[in-house]
C-alpha cells in the first residue's frame, strides 16, 4: 500500500513539474500559453500562441490574482510574481480509524489532490518523508484565501479530522519550472 502511495503522490509531483502552463481556473483557459486548432486539409494542428506579460498581468488581475513585477538585479530581467497559497496538511485529533478506514480515506484523499491539480486548483501536493505533525503540503494556484480554505477543506482526510489544514499566503515567479 505504501508503494502504491508513494508511485501515485512521486506521479502527481512528476506531472506539476511539466514546464507547460496549466489552467489556473477551469474558464482561465492556460494564461501563458493558449492552444487553437486549424483545419486543413481535414488535419488538426495545434499552434501555441505565447501570450505577452501584460496579457498575462491583465488576465491575472481580472482574476483576482495578486501579482507584483521586481527586476533581476543580475539578469536585469522583469519577474512577474504570483501569489499562491500553501496548505499545510497537519496531524489531525481524530487518527482512530482502523486499517481498513484509513486506506478508504487515503483513496479518497489522492483523488481529491488528484482532482485539484487537474481542475488547474493545485499546481503540486506531496507528503513530507518524516513521521513529523506537519504530513503534506499542496499549492493552490487561486486568486484568495478563502477560496484555497474552502478547497483545502473539502479533503475527505480533512473532512474526518484525520488532517488538519493551515494556509498562509507564498509568492513564486510565474512560469518557473522546478528544477
Amino acid at each position: 500500500m505504501k508503494k502504491l502511495i508513494f508511485l501515485l503522490v512521486f506521479s502527481m509531483i512528476l506531472f506539476s513539474c511539466k514546464e507547460e502552463a496549466k489552467a489556473v481556473t477551469p474558464d482561465l483557459n492556460d494564461i501563458e500559453t493558449a492552444t487553437i486548432e486549424e483545419n486543413d486539409s481535414d488535419v488538426v494542428k495545434n499552434q501555441e500562441i505565447k501570450k505577452s506579460t501584460k496579457q498575462i498581468k491583465e488576465a491575472l488581475t481580472q482574476k483576482g490574482f495578486k501579482i507584483f513585477d521586481y527586476v533581476d538585479e543580475e539578469t536585469k530581467d522583469t519577474i512577474l510574481m504570483q501569489q499562491y497559497f500553501m496548505a499545510f496538511l497537519k496531524k489531525g485529533p481524530i487518527r482512530g480509524q482502523n486499517e481498513e478506514e484509513s486506506a478508504e480515506l487515503q483513496t479518497q484523499h489522492l483523488a481529491h489532490l488528484t482532482k485539484m491539480y487537474e481542475l488547474g486548483y493545485a499546481d503540486i501536493s506531496g507528503p513530507f518523508g518524516d513521521d513529523g505533525d506537519i504530513r503534506g503540503i499542496t499549492i493552490y494556484n487561486v486568486p484568495t484565501l478563502k477560496m484555497a480554505d474552502s478547497l483545502a477543506n473539502s479533503d475527505p482526510m480533512v473532512k474526518a479530522g484525520r488532517l488538519e489544514i493551515e494556509i498562509h499566503p507564498w509568492w513564486a515567479a510565474k512560469g518557473f519550472p522546478l528544477r
